[in-house]
Order: structure tokens, then sequence, then C-alpha cells
């Protein structure tokens, strides 16, 4: 378990430190490499109808939406596989809350009925932050050896809901938020003993 730990820090570390230089990047208007010119050029062919300051601003987010993305399946990846070896395969529905089973299905109907293609076909795919933070507090016993404190992983979970709101809403984030970001990711690896 230590050494799968530490590859995924490693890798969420990179996408920090990818994040910054794309960050300088960015600040001093220059390319050290790290931006694809050709994307660039076909933004400019096929998009011309979207400002640059809105092409600017989403090239900016994605970097965090890299982050989200990696670290929101990588916990639903552990909550599946941790809650799934201790349980077997109906681990949704008899460890699972109520209100977060109901929310789920209720979001994956929402998305069966608006006629595109389904997300997942597993209901922890229509979950939250917050709502993976349950999970794990309510199987307290299932994760316990592998975080630190259930209050400082609930925190951390709490921020990161907070923060991917305006992220799941196409706003960007302010530098704050960008550094709290960071922080709360690294705080994240910092509970996993």
């Amino acid at each position: 378990m230590k050494s799968e730990k530490a590859i995924k820090l490693f890798g969420l570390n990179n996408l920090v430190i990818e994040a910054e230089i794309q960050r300088i990047e960015d600040t001093l208007d220059i390319n050290l490499g790290h931006h694809d010119v050709n994307e660039y050029e076909a933004d400019q062919k096929y998009y011309p109808q979207f400002s640059e300051r809105f092409r600017n601003e989403a090239t900016k987010m994605a970097r965090n939406y890299v982050i989200f993305y990696c670290l929101e399946n990588t916990i639903r990846e552990m909550i599946t596989s941790r809650l799934e070896d201790q349980y077997g395969s109906g681990w949704w529905n008899s460890h699972v809350p109520e209100k977060i089973r109901s929310t789920a299905e209720t979001n994956r109907k929402k998305e069966l009925s608006s006629g595109v293609t389904p997300r997942s076909t597993d209901l922890i795919d229509f979950t939250n932050f917050g709502e993976l933070g349950e999970i794990i507090k309510t199987n307290w016993d299932v994760f316990d050896e592998m975080f630190q404190d259930i209050k400082a992983v609930e925190k951390v979970l709490a921020t990161l809901n907070a923060l991917r709101s305006p992220l799941a809403h196409c706003k960007v984030l302010a530098e704050d938020e960008e550094m709290r970001l960071h922080l709360a990711l690294r705080d994240w690896f910092r509970q996993m003993e």
C-alpha cells in the first residue's frame, strides 16, 4: 500500500508542478515548451467566435480540472476497491447511506432521460466529494487504517467540494483558491498513512 500511495503522490505532485510551470508561462507570457502551439493555432482557426480571454481562462482552468479529475476518480476507485474487498459486490446497497444512493440514482436517471451518453454504469460516479466523504465516514472501520484522522479527511473533502463548484460551472478559480486546491491535494495525501 505504501508504494501505491507513493506512486499516486508522485503523479499528483507532478500535476501540481505542471500547473505551476503553466502559470509561470501565462504570467510571463513565455513558452517554456509546455504549450502545444498546434492546438493554439487550431483554436485560432476553428474557434474565432470565442474571445481570447475565454480561451486563456479555459486553458488556465484545464490544469485545475486535471487535478480534480484525477483526485476525484482516484478516491472513487479507492472507495470501491476497499468496500468491495470488505463486503463484496453488493457493497453499494449495503454500506452506502440511503440518501447518497438515492441522490446518485436520481442523478443517473436525469442523465439517462436527457438523451446524452451516460457517464457510467457505476452509481458511485454520480457522487461528489462531500458524498464520498460521507461514504468514508460511514465505513470508517474499513478506512481507519488508511487515514490518520476522520475529521481531517472530512475537512479536506469539504474544501475540495467547495472548490469544485466554480470549475463545474465554468468559472475561474481565484488565485488564492488555486493555492487552496494545491494545499488540499497535499493535505489529502498527508492524511493517508
